[in-house]
């Protein structure tokens, strides 16, 4: 009854309590509390992340409201052109796959947000889900404003190559038509909190972000479907913290640029254009005449009520896919070899059959081919060619190299 008494009265005392857990925890240290015997050394070399993971393919998805994962490239099967495509990411309402990008494991990526910021993650840092998986949240992973959201990714192989990073250069194009040119090795420091990328005017925010090495071509591309080529060189480098220089001249109202691409070699590369509708061609990078920047540029596709206007721009080669996902969430893996070299003053062919009425592209991004075989059920292929309603070209407005 004693007992019982006394351990009653330690229950019903907090501090009696605390003193006996104190009082016990003091006699086990000095019962036990003899120096390590277990001697820890350091490994025999570094301690390296990557080795973990093979440099497999895989495709970084985005979606509208910044839900993120990266998905291994296999799991997204080719069909032929014009098919309905495939289910992609399950997303609650109002939200769709805005973004994908093609990445290696190995890859680190350069997050950067419209309103000009910049974010570091190494690709197997993403969470990896299948492609029907919504994915996390980006604000989770890195220290995004609320009211920010990423829009373009680079993926660089070495970031630790300073010969590399000193060599390249990071171009930026903004829905205004404002481009910049920054040497890599301003961005190798890049803080959680991110850095400034680029300064952003009011009411303008990054639509494209490309690596080059000094000796690219730029083509920047408008809603309208017109395309101005120009060299790299005509942008001067400028720091990291600045606004850029004029790219491209719009046509106002609802006009801007959506999207820039950089050309290495033009025997080899031909530019893929696709409309918001679904339609879409490739044209040779010659037919695309050279000027100034600044230029209001030259038709690039023919823009009528059945094609829309124009979503994307992309460089490709026979050896690439093309990976196309509308806002209903439908995404088709294409072979750009199947889409034929035609006329820039065109309006293309049918890539991907919208099933649902008010529909429109949300997003392109091309990939290396794969030479695998896979099996899949293939879609409804529209081999017929859309002739275009015109073939006049938009004049060309030469720079007045204002800045």
């Amino acid at each position: 009854m004693k007992l019982i008494a006394d351990l009653q009265e330690i229950l019903d005392n907090p501090e009696r309590c605390k003193q006996v857990m104190k009082d016990d925890l003091l006699e086990v240290k000095e019962k036990y509390g003899d120096e390590r015997r277990t001697e820890i050394i350091p490994f025999d070399h570094e301690f390296n992340a990557e080795d973990f993971y093979p440099d497999d393919p895989v495709v970084i998805t985005i979606s509208h409201m910044g839900y993120i994962k990266r998905t291994p490239l296999a799991d997204f099967h080719e069909q032929g052109r014009g098919g309905v495509g495939a289910k992609a990411a399950r997303h609650r309402d109002n939200d769709f796959t805005e973004y994908i990008y093609p990445a290696t494991m190995h890859n680190t990526l350069l997050f950067f947000t419209q309103k000009g910021r910049c974010y570091w993650q190494k690709c197997y840092e993403i969470p990896e889900g299948d492609k029907n998986s919504k994915g996390r949240a980006i604000q989770n992973m890195l220290n995004i404003d609320p009211d920010d959201s990423i829009n373009a990714v680079l993926r660089i192989k070495n970031f630790n190559d300073e010969e590399f990073l000193k060599s390249h250069y990071v171009m930026f194009a903004t829905k205004q038509g404002i481009i910049k040119k920054t040497r890599l090795d301003a961005y190798k420091n890049v803080r959680a909190a991110g850095v400034i990328a680029i300064n952003i005017n009011e009411g303008d925010e990054v639509v494209g972000v490309r690596l080059t090495n000094g000796k690219n071509e730029i083509l920047l591309a408008n809603r309208n479907g017109r395309a101005v080529r120009f060299d790299e060189n005509d942008v001067r480098t400028m720091g990291r913290v600045s606004t850029g220089v004029i790219g491209m001249r719009l046509d106002g109202g609802d006009d801007e640029v959506v999207g820039m691409v950089c050309v290495n070699d033009p025997n080899v590369e031909t530019i893929m254009v696709v409309s918001e509708n679904g339609y879409g061609k490739r044209s040779e990078v010659e037919d695309y005449r050279k000027t100034a920047r600044g230029a209001k540029g030259v038709k690039t596709l023919a823009i009528t009520e059945k094609t829309g206007r124009l979503v994307a721009i992309k460089v490709v080669t026979d050896e690439n896919d093309l990976m196309i996902i509308n806002k209903s969430g439908i995404l088709i893996r294409l072979k750009v070899a199947d889409v034929r070299v035609m006329g820039r003053a065109t309006q293309g062919v049918r890539l991907i059959n919208l099933a649902k009425k008010n529909d429109t592209i949300a997003s392109v991004c091309k990939v290396q081919h794969s030479e695998e075989e896979e099996e899949f059920e293939e879609a409804e292929v529209l081999n017929e060619e859309i002739p275009a309603d015109t073939t006049i070209d938009t004049p060309d407005t030469e720079n007045n190299n204002n800045e």
